[in-house]
């Protein structure tokens, strides 16, 4: 599948329960919506191979690297039954940064195309509706902010 990464620079998601691993629960990464708005911010996946995925290095704050994984589980079209994009290997900073349900993750490309990771605690999430597109889920689109 080929998609424009332009335009789409920063995304966000509130943190469920779920997500950081407080239910106790066991879950192959964080559920992306197969909105366009969202998924244009991924590299493209080959969707005709086997639950392609693409490995991508995200930087924090203090510079920290974070191998994360974006994998389009399609072996629906295979013979199984999944159908679902997901953001592997979030555990580690989830647990390093003390995440909890409510926290907002954001994801950032910047100019020179660098995956950035940051995260705002729900104390700290106001939510602007300037510039911002609101999608079913609790994923969203935000304005990049140089």
């Amino acid at each position: 599948m080929r998609r424009s990464n332009a335009g789409k620079r920063s995304i966000s998601k509130i943190l469920s329960a779920n997500d950081t691993g407080e239910t106790g629960g066991h879950q192959a990464g964080i559920l992306v919506p197969k909105q366009e708005e969202i998924l244009s911010f991924f590299p493209p996946l080959e969707r005709r191979e086997l639950n392609p995925r693409r490995h991508l290095i995200f930087y924090d704050d203090q510079d920290g690297r974070w191998e994360l994984a974006f994998i389009y589980y399609n072996n629906r079209f295979f013979g199984g039954t999944r159908n679902e994009f997901r953001l592997t290997r979030m555990t580690p900073f989830i647990h390093q940064t003390g995440l909890q349900a409510g926290d907002e993750l954001i994801l950032q490309r910047s100019d020179e195309g660098r995956y950035l990771i940051r995260y705002r605690r729900a104390r700290q999430a106001g939510r602007s509706k300037d510039g911002v597109l609101r999608l079913g889920s609790s994923w969203r689109v935000v304005e990049f902010q140089h």
